[in-house]
């Protein structure tokens, strides 16, 4: 059962979108406008006979098989697909062609309308407005403004769940800071 691609040329047609199909290659090719990605191609394939869906963006991302912060880059891309439902990223480490991908399979179900949009407007928004300024920060610096984000969420939830522990945590600190080490145990601690 699965999907087909004139079901996915609907939805498309729904949406206003121009598209092409490649019958041979069981895909449809369209492109959205985007805020933080030139060129927003988006490749909708059918394999297995339509009973497995993919929607990825090819080369979202570029120069990064000789990036100096290859590492950093890789790892934020992995850190997005936790944090996310659905996106996934792919590296091609022959030519270093990496892809933003939403797909499962279908098998004996149909592809409806719903899920196709979910699946369709989750990817380009997760990829433009969330995914690129944070990989192109991390491009740049190394660092990804991410972990900067979790730990302001880190000390939000402390702040909720036990009020009062982050004020002793900060004067913990600044005495650790004014004397360069934590105190000694003492055996009357462990009692």
């Amino acid at each position: 059962m699965g999907a087909t691609l004139e079901q996915i040329a609907g939805y498309l047609d729904k949406q206003g979108l121009i598209y092409e199909i490649q019958s041979d290659k069981a895909r449809i090719i369209t492109q959205v406008e985007a805020e933080h990605v030139e060129d927003f191609l988006i490749v909708i394939q059918l394999d297995e006979e339509g009973e497995f869906f993919k929607l990825f963006v090819p080369e979202v991302l570029t120069g990064v098989q000789t990036h100096p912060h290859k590492a950093a880059i890789l790892q934020t891309m992995l850190v997005i697909s936790w944090e996310t439902k659905m996106l996934q990223w792919e590296y091609d480490a022959s030519d270093g062609e990496i892809r933003a991908i939403i797909e499962f399979p279908l098998e004996d179900a149909i592809m409806t309308e719903r899920q196709f949009e979910r699946c369709f407007s989750g990817l380009v928004e997760m990829v433009d407005s969330w995914a690129m300024p944070r990989l192109r920060e991390v491009m740049e610096t190394g660092v990804d403004p991410g972990d900067v984000a979790l730990g302001e969420r880190l000390l939000l939830t402390i702040e909720q769940e036990a009020p009062g522990l982050l004020v002793l945590l900060e004067k913990a600190m600044q005495a650790r800071k004014h004397r360069g080490q934590f105190p000694p145990l003492r055996d009357s601690w462990l009692d």
